[in-house]
């Protein structure tokens, strides 16, 4: 049993291997070399096989990494001290921005928690039915929540300035 098991073994691998190195040419605006086809589809599209052709894949350049990028020529003692107050100016425009952000933040945070009273604020005359009231009050502790994040986000970015 085995010996006939191995004796098929050898028979149909090598005519397997074949099949899966057949490259075909199909015709078309576009001309298409694929090895996808079964002989059957090839023949129905018209496509004639390649085979014993060298197969050439071309790759395409590899990107340089960041260290090989060339080095910027070294500035003057002017144009450094440009840089900086330039930089200076940037760093103190963009602390203005953020102080005013997270200023403007802190208001929405105190008329939310003003809103929120701990978790029972006062109905609304829409508000009628119980689940409703419910669902505001989880979007008021949801937007609690975010506006605390954001006021906590805002202030570490104003500490990486300092």
């Amino acid at each position: 049993m085995t010996r006939r098991l191995l004796a098929l073994t050898v028979l149909i691998l090598p005519s397997l291997a074949s099949a899966q190195n057949i490259v075909y040419r199909c015709p078309g605006p576009p001309v298409l070399y694929t090895d996808a086809l079964t002989p059957k589809e090839a023949a129905d599209k018209g496509c004639k096989s390649i085979e014993g052709a060298p197969v050439s894949v071309v790759q395409s350049p590899r990107p340089r990494p960041p260290s090989a990028a060339p080095a910027p020529a070294p500035a003057s003692a002017e144009g450094t001290r440009t840089e900086r107050d330039q930089q200076r100016a940037r760093d103190s425009d963009r602390r203005a921005v953020l102080t005013a952000e997270l200023r403007d933040a802190e208001a929405r945070l105190a008329a939310l928690k003003a809103e929120y009273n701990h978790g029972e604020p006062e109905r609304r005359g829409d508000e009628r039915n119980f689940a409703k009231f419910q669902e505001r009050v989880a979007e008021l502790k949801a937007a609690l929540s975010r506006q605390e994040a954001d006021i906590a986000a805002l202030k570490r970015e104003l500490a990486k300035l300092n």
